[in-house]
């Protein structure tokens, strides 16, 4: 391996976390604007008996909550270009057209989406993506929708070839 293979191999790595990082962070972003506020099949407690978003009382409680979901959001994403940013020295223009980089920020949504699906969907039960009698459904779906972004993203990062990969 040259000396300029084993510094794209280096920036390759050094984009791994930040990539995740982001990717959680827009995945959030998404099931956020998409989900809770135009779509409206859920908020953060919706599927809670005390916070029911049929009542004035719960719909804020539950866009309380929809609120610091996004403000944990805004964090990741600017969490990951921080990251990003400090790692990535030189060329950094090149970074974004960069399928390492994308593929780790799909690894990362579907990460969100498996993360974010199996505690509060499953073992919560804090919300659901939609719910009513195929709820189950639902969330199967999400979960699905995760696993295929994560092979997807990794397919993606592992396509690349090798030395221009971020350079």
């Amino acid at each position: 391996m040259t000396a300029t293979q084993t510094d794209a191999a280096r920036a390759d790595r050094g984009i791994v976390l930040p990539g995740v990082v982001l990717g959680a962070g827009l995945g959030g972003f998404v099931d956020g604007i998409l989900l809770h506020q135009i779509l409206q099949w859920h908020h953060m407690l919706s599927s809670t008996t005390r916070y029911p978003a049929d009542t004035l009382a719960g719909l804020r409680v539950n866009t309380l909550w929809d609120g610091l979901f996004h403000t944990c959001t805004w964090l990741a994403v600017l969490t990951g270009l921080a990251l990003l940013y400090s790692r990535i020295t030189a060329g950094r223009a090149r970074v974004w057209g960069s399928r390492v980089l994308w593929g780790w920020v799909l690894v990362g949504w579907g990460g969100f989406n498996l993360v974010e699906g199996t505690v509060d969907h499953q073992i919560l039960g804090i919300h659901h993506v939609h719910g009513g009698p195929d709820q189950g459904w639902w969330d199967l779906g999400f979960l699905v929708l995760g696993a295929v972004l994560i092979a997807a993203g990794w397919l993606l990062q592992r396509s690349a070839r090798p030395g221009r990969r971020t350079r």
